[in-house]
């Protein structure tokens, strides 16, 4: 069961590997872009490359989902940003449960978008975590965990990539430990437990008040979606792609934007901030230094800035 990018490296390693993939369930699909054509999800695309039977029910309570479960009669669900929660009767259902391959380190960031907080939270690690599901969000004991280490100017679809293919490796593993009948499920325990709810256009402003660091990891943690946004001189941008600057910003007030070397910098509340890639709303993405190159104006330019 999964849907998304991030769940096909994990299909792709269980037919690799020789495990018998009897279907796969996986959302509708949805109207994408600007023409609103309905696109596959991406597990539907390898599945039916594979040859793999594809279910997609709208929900999994009620008989009918239910129902195909049990004809497949699977030993073990894997589930992998799936999208939905599973009822207690599909939870039952296999002889060895449903095993899931969440990207964190639980009990740390549970919840729908951990690799994004990770990064809004300026984490230095991440990684994935098998488990064994039960009723709760992202409770169940832990299987196997699989680290690394986050580079600073990693974003959020970087990250997601890595861990992909980690996650498959720690599926992989998993599943050799449960053949061997070798795994020891340990218990989350909630010394640590934090959650991640899912993402908004809510978190987009940029608060220039703020730290440079905290707006750098705002900046990567949002990238591809929702992005990070500024107005700049009445133009909506999208800051794509940032760094934290060892420049001083010289007792600017926040917000304040100049060109140094060529390179776009920005005061925040202490700190500051180069931008690399913005987006302008409606046009292309660009390089910031290109951005300015192309602004007609007079004076010193700031970001609008919320006051303290």
């Amino acid at each position: 069961m999964g849907t998304p990018e991030f769940a096909v490296p994990c299909l792709e390693r269980l037919l690799h590997d020789g495990h018998g993939v009897a279907a796969v369930f996986t959302q509708p699909d949805k109207p994408k872009g600007r023409k609103m054509l309905l696109t596959p999800p991406p597990v539907k695309e390898c599945a039916r490359a594979a040859g793999i039977p594809v279910e997609q029910p709208a929900a999994l309570r009620g008989g009918e989902a239910l129902a195909k479960l049990r004809g497949y009669a699977p030993e073990l669900i894997v589930v992998v940003a799936y999208g939905k929660l599973l009822p207690p009767e599909v939870l039952a259902l296999p002889e060895h449960g449903c095993i899931n391959v969440h990207a964190s380190l639980l009990p740390k960031y549970r919840g729908a978008a951990p690799i994004q907080w990770a990064l809004l939270n300026g984490e230095s690690e991440s990684g994935v975590t098998t488990m064994q599901m039960d009723a709760g969000l992202d409770t169940g004991d832990m299987l196997l965990q699989r680290r690394c280490g986050i580079p600073e100017d990693a974003d959020a679809g970087e990250l997601h990539k890595t861990l992909s293919v980690l996650g498959a490796d720690a599926l992989a593993e998993t599943l050799r430990l449960l053949t061997a009948g070798a795994l020891v499920p340990q218990s989350q325990g909630n010394a640590q437990t934090t959650y991640a709810p899912m993402l908004s256009k809510a978190l987009s402003p940029l608060d220039w008040n703020r730290p440079a660091a905290a707006l750098h990891n705002q900046v990567r943690g949002l990238h591809p979606w929702p992005g990070a946004e500024a107005v700049l001189g009445g133009r909506r941008l999208k800051l794509r792609k940032s760094r934290a600057a060892s420049e001083a910003n010289a007792d600017r007030a926040p917000g304040t934007v100049w060109v140094e070397g060529g390179r776009v910098l920005v005061s925040c509340g202490s700190g500051t901030l180069e931008l690399l890639e913005l987006q302008p709303e409606g046009k292309r993405a660009m390089p910031a230094a290109e951005f300015m190159r192309g602004l007609h104006r007079e004076g010193a330019l700031r970001f609008d800035c919320p006051p303290k």
